[in-house]
């Protein structure tokens, strides 16, 4: 990340060292020594120090996988077999109370032939909740099936366990992954990449550490510190304009922690709002959940940090280039001018994110015969709200502290810049 003086003759900022670029055409000069030194030995003891986090908090894996065991899923001999849906019966009308069930008309149940396993060919006949029967199953379609053996010399039975959806998820992954790479080319390629990798260090890493009882929020900031020093430079390019941002990047991760940890602990917000609080609850009691609720706050930030951060790094290395002579105060302000845009439309992704994953939540809190002012305060709308504000806080802090750290590494106004 060393700078190289590009040809003073050039008419334009354009030159194409690899010292601070992140791609071809970006706009390039030199740094001074002195902030790029700065810069980078911050940046330096940050990842020795997320090194030397990722050792002391490295899960056991061998009690990693007797906790991932320890929950029977099924009984003893039950198998999971898969079947091709030959007929999906309507859903059963609505009766009133006092009428008696019609018997007469078969309802509610899907028809099918057994696709795997010892019962291969066998046709049966599963009842289904009535969302599955509107789901939109046609023939051919696949089931996965609950074969429960029978008693000596009796027949296995069968019933409903879901619809088999791996095929259209694979379809949709594969279309995802096509179109990045095919709009974004080598950016889009490398930030797929980025993404296998935080997949690989949530998985392999932050997943069983924090299911093992590690430090929920100190695995939440140091997985999402190799992720982004990762995804950062993959994507970006090793360059300056990039360590800015990862800089800025570093810091709203520390605010969102911060921030998250507060606002979980004032609210009181005890992380028990559905089945899976429940069941860590019961057998993975060493899982402090409310630190967790931070954890997940941190982690569910990252990607329009990332976004905000580089955006900012980006727009005071353009503003620099086109006005040389302004001074650090007039950079910062015009940068932020950009920055505070970004904001307001940024807010809303995240905003409007939280509130379609919880729009479910939301319809059903509102059956209650309660106001909106009473409801906000249940746990799993307060939950909600804190993940959103928490992110959006540390979001919006760290554009200015991005911005700083930028306008501070560039040349000054009196420096000369390379054309």
């Amino acid at each position: 990340m060393g700078s190289h003086r590009a040809d003073r003759n050039q008419p334009h900022a354009h030159a194409h060292g690899h010292g601070h670029s992140h791609g071809t055409g970006d706009t390039e000069f030199e740094v001074p020594p002195l902030p790029r030194a700065v810069l980078l030995a911050v940046l330096a003891a940050v990842a020795v120090a997320t090194v030397v986090g990722v050792v002391l908090l490295w899960p056991d894996q061998h009690r990693a996988d007797e906790l991932k065991g320890s929950v029977g899923f099924a009984a003893e001999g039950v198998t999971f077999p898969e079947a091709t849906v030959d007929k999906v019966l309507p859903v059963c009308p609505q009766d009133g109370p006092d009428s008696e069930p019609d018997t007469s008309t078969p309802c509610g149940q899907i028809r099918a032939t057994v696709a795997d396993g010892v019962d291969q060919g066998t046709k049966v006949t599963v009842d289904v909740p009535p969302e599955v029967s509107s789901a939109g199953l046609t023939p051919d379609d696949r089931l996965v099936l609950l074969r429960t053996p029978g008693a000596e010399g009796q027949p296995a039975t069968f019933g409903y366990f879901e619809i088999e959806r791996s095929s259209s998820l694979w379809l949709v992954t594969g279309l995802f992954a096509l179109v990045v790479v095919a709009v974004a080319r080598l950016r889009g390629l490398m930030a797929l990449v980025g993404l296998g990798v935080a997949g690989l260090v949530l998985g392999r890493f932050a997943i069983p550490a924090l299911l093992t009882g590690e430090a929920a929020v100190p695995v939440a900031l140091v997985a999402s510190a190799v992720i982004m020093y990762f995804v950062l430079y993959t994507t970006h390019g090793p360059s300056l304009r990039t360590s800015a941002a990862l800089a800025g990047t570093l810091v709203g991760m520390v605010l969102t922690a911060g921030i998250g940890w507060w606002a979980v602990g004032s609210a009181h917000l005890t992380g028990v709002v559905d089945d899976g609080g429940r069941i860590l609850s019961t057998f993975a009691g060493q899982v402090q959940l409310q630190d967790l609720l931070v954890a997940a706050v941190i982690i569910a930030g990252l990607g329009v940090l990332n976004d905000v951060t580089i955006t900012q790094s980006s727009a005071v290395w353009e503003l620099r280039a086109a006005g040389p002579g302004l001074s650090r105060t007039n950079l910062f302000t015009s940068a932020m001018r950009i920055g505070r845009d970004h904001i307001a439309s940024t807010i809303y992704t995240i905003v409007f994110a939280y509130a379609g994953t919880a729009l479910t939540l939301l319809l059903a809190v509102s059956l209650y015969d309660r106001s909106w002012f009473a409801l906000v305060g249940t746990e799993e709308i307060a939950e909600e709200l804190v993940r959103a504000f928490a992110s959006s806080i540390g979001l919006v802090l760290a554009v200015p502290a991005t911005t700083a750290i930028a306008v501070l590494t560039v040349p000054g106004p009196r420096d000369t810049l390379t054309w």
